[in-house]
């Protein structure tokens, strides 16, 4: 059986909402079609009352004493909770944390290659770890590689307001840093 490796787009997160009969409280808030408060009545008389306008009693808030509940479409409000959700989606960006390995012993151009990177993704949004990597002799030096950290950060400062989120850390061998846009 051959197993498919694309990726499904998830379907849009809507909060389930209680309806007619599946409405636990006996004393609920009611509001009309327009969202006008009609007041606090028997759950069996809210249910009439919306079965007379031919639509559904929607627990909008269980939480609230009483629970709130509204005379709706059912269908249509859950299709635009639906729209509401997708939109939201549409619009959120997630920030990802993105890797600049560096070196003590880098030479200018490639200082040069790593900031126009790192200047990239942070006016994309996302976080930058620039790391670096100490390799035999340079354990003993990790006083330079925090002072590669702070010309990173002027000559990066230079071009954008920045801050640090996590500061230069010593783990092992590695030192590494996050940064973001102010």
């Amino acid at each position: 059986m051959r197993i498919s490796r694309k990726k499904r787009p998830d379907k849009p997160i809507i909060p389930h909402f209680n309806t007619n009969e599946r409405i636990v409280a006996t004393e609920v808030r009611v509001l009309d079609v327009e969202g006008n408060n009609v007041g606090v009545m028997p759950l069996t008389q809210a249910l009439n009352l919306a079965r007379e306008q031919e639509m559904d009693l929607v627990e909008i808030n269980p939480k609230g004493v009483p629970p709130v509940c509204k005379i709706v479409d059912f269908r249509h409000f859950k299709y635009q909770k639906e729209k509401e959700a997708r939109k939201q989606k549409a619009n959120a960006h997630e920030s990802e944390v993105k890797g600049i390995r560096l070196s003590i012993r880098i030479g200018d151009h490639d200082m040069g290659v790593r900031l126009t990177q790192a200047e990239g993704f942070l006016n994309r949004g996302d976080k930058v770890k620039p790391v670096i990597i100490l390799k035999g002799r340079e354990n003993a030096k990790s006083s330079l590689a925090f002072d590669m950290f702070k010309k990173f950060h002027n000559l990066l400062m230079e071009k954008m307001p920045i801050r640090y989120e996590q500061e230069p850390t010593r783990q092992a061998n590695q030192i590494t840093a996050i940064i973001a846009k102010k």
